[in-house]
């Protein structure tokens, strides 16, 4: 039985733009196997920023096919809980099926949208890889993760970008066009800024591919309410 659940959403607009997401992401369910395999290395980087122990509750937020349920697992030990969330029902039934075959029974997979997803505990981690920057609403997950997390807490990303510095920002229109075909990029917001507006501390990390690719971890306060504005 799922652990969370989803809020009513009375805003049409952004249930028009989930939609569109949903279907993006739908289509592409079944070609993602190639991007499996060619980011094992930074992924596992990125769960390894996490720090977690075993026992530890963490969240996987646009989880996809399960890509990352492994590694995480691999962290928080048989006594953990590895929670998966995803839009799309393609994706959601293929990290399903993974779960089924290797008979991981710490690891549960939610079918939401993650800006209307409530948590009835709290998570000593998140963990978002490529997913955040393709989300409609960016601020929105940022801010519902940040809730999410207990004191103290870390939310890692690997995450894409246009070309940050240097002559190759040349190519930065071809890179948008690229990610919005193939990753559904959000042009309208960016994830460094809304990690930065809401979480108590964030740290980049390493960057590669002409600075397209980065690692990114946000930290909440230690104690108590963090202040961070709303609306």
């Amino acid at each position: 039985m799922p652990t969370e659940t989803t809020d009513e959403d009375p805003d049409p607009e952004h249930r028009a733009a989930i939609e569109r997401s949903r279907r993006r992401w739908e289509f592409l369910s079944s070609r993602w196997g190639f991007v499996e395999r060619d980011t094992v290395g930074v992924r596992r980087e990125a769960v390894d920023l996490l720090d977690l122990s075993p026992g530890d509750r963490v969240l996987d937020l646009g989880c996809g096919p399960g890509v990352n349920f492994e590694a995480l697992r691999e962290a928080v030990g048989p006594e953990g809980l590895v929670v998966g969330v995803d839009l799309a029902r393609g994706m959601v039934e293929r990290a399903r099926e993974r779960v089924e075959t290797r008979g991981w029974e710490n690891v549960e997979v939610v079918q939401a949208d993650a800006t209307r997803l409530s948590y009835r505990r709290p998570f000593d981690g998140a963990l978002a890889t490529t997913a955040v920057s393709a989300m409609p609403d960016v601020r929105g997950v940022v801010e519902r993760v940040h809730d999410a997390l207990v004191p103290g807490a870390r939310f890692a990303l690997y995450e894409i970008r246009l070309v940050p510095s240097g002559p190759a920002r040349v190519l930065n229109p071809l890179v948008e066009r690229f990610y919005r075909a193939f990753g559904n990029w959000n042009t309208e917001e960016d994830v460094l800024t809304e990690l930065r507006r809401t979480f108590d501390s964030v740290e980049e990390g390493r960057s590669f591919a002409l600075g397209t690719n980065y690692l990114v971890v946000a930290r909440t306060a230690d104690e108590g309410p963090s202040g961070r504005p709303h609306g």
